[in-house]
């Protein structure tokens, strides 16, 4: 392979080589921004809000360390961006797992970033059901009851390399479920896995009906159309939906089922089937929760005018804008 290459860097000359190779790079940077992460300027500190009220209830967003080429993302930040945006509220979210981030995102960190701002600012806590110390359920139900009085109100973003019915999974959710914390979870190919259909994810709505499950991702997502593949959940499917899909399914049978609108994945599942997507929202008000998955400066979010462009009955608006997710979270 590297032979290949040095050859046709031979063949092409320097410049050109470079601009081809650069033309690769973009083009896998366009892929990026396909997957949510797209870029726009950031918002200033002294511009004017874009909505003219404060209506969302944010159930999916990140502050972010310089680590990486990401960039910080910290509190005042975000609540400037949430100001513009209209977002009265946000959940914030840890990530730990070593499948989920750069690098982790600790729940001891995000509660002491929210800590001046817990008006706005709703920490979520976050354990990875590999944690050996712990020692399974009793531990778990341990740590996760220090991180609820210290103040977080969910558990997630969940993004544990591993089956979302592995029994190691079901002893964090038994947990969860006792101490009445949502839990949000990340489904794809990598991440709490399932297979078409979602038998692992009714496994557990089965096993916890006391619990809360907020799913989000392309796994989940793409469960919306009955014709979903394995391939698909770790895609952005198009094509017009399947009805009679594993999500609207479970949906009905198990009403501690929730969905996250947020990332590219929830907003794949508005844009491709525009008029079966507005049925689904209107026939599943009570269990959809607007999300963005902010988490840097220059990101663009395309949640704001896909719901807006759903057209939906006010009632319906303010249940998925607002009104679910502090329902959800005890806030009201």
């Amino acid at each position: 392979m590297k032979l290949q290459i040095r050859n046709k860097a031979r063949r092409l000359g320097r410049r050109e080589f470079i601009q081809q190779t650069l033309g690769v790079c973009t083009t896998a940077a366009a892929g990026y921004t396909i997957a949510g992460l797209g870029s726009s300027r950031p918002v200033r500190a002294d511009e004017q809000p874009k909505q003219s009220s404060h209506k969302y209830f944010d159930i999916h967003t990140h502050l972010a360390q310089p680590w990486t080429k990401q960039g910080p993302l910290g509190p005042d930040d975000l609540l400037r961006w949430m100001d513009y945006q209209g977002i009265k509220q946000a959940a914030v979210l840890p990530l730990i797992s070593p499948e989920s981030w750069y690098y982790p995102i600790t729940t001891q960190w995000v509660l002491k970033q929210t800590q001046k701002h817990r008006d706005r600012l709703i920490p979520f806590c976050a354990v990875d059901p590999r944690s050996v110390y712990l020692g399974g359920y009793k531990g778990f139900l341990d740590i996760l009851k220090r991180y609820t009085d210290a103040g977080a109100r969910g558990f997630g973003e969940h993004k544990w390399g591993g089956p979302i019915d592995d029994s190691r999974n079901m002893e964090l959710f038994r947990a969860c479920a006792e101490l009445k914390l949502p839990v949000l979870f990340h489904m794809d190919s990598v991440r709490n896995t399932d297979q078409p259909g979602l038998p692992g994810l009714e496994k557990v709505l089965k096993a916890f009906p006391e619990g809360k499950f907020i799913g989000h991702a392309n796994g989940f997502w793409a469960s919306l159309s009955a014709n979903a593949k394995q391939q698909d959940f770790h895609g952005y499917p198009r094509g017009p939906i399947v009805p009679g899909g594993a999500l609207d399914r479970l949906m009905e049978e198990y009403k501690n089922l929730y969905g996250d609108l947020s990332a590219n994945s929830g907003a794949n599942a508005i844009r491709r089937d525009k008029q079966f997507a507005r049925e689904f929202v209107i026939r599943r008000q009570d269990q959809l929760l607007f999300g963005t998955d902010y988490l840097r400066k220059e990101q663009e979010v395309s949640q704001f005018e896909l719901c807006d462009s759903l057209k939906l009955p006010q009632e319906v608006e303010e249940k998925i804008y607002y009104d679910n997710a502090a329902r959800i979270l005890g806030l009201t």
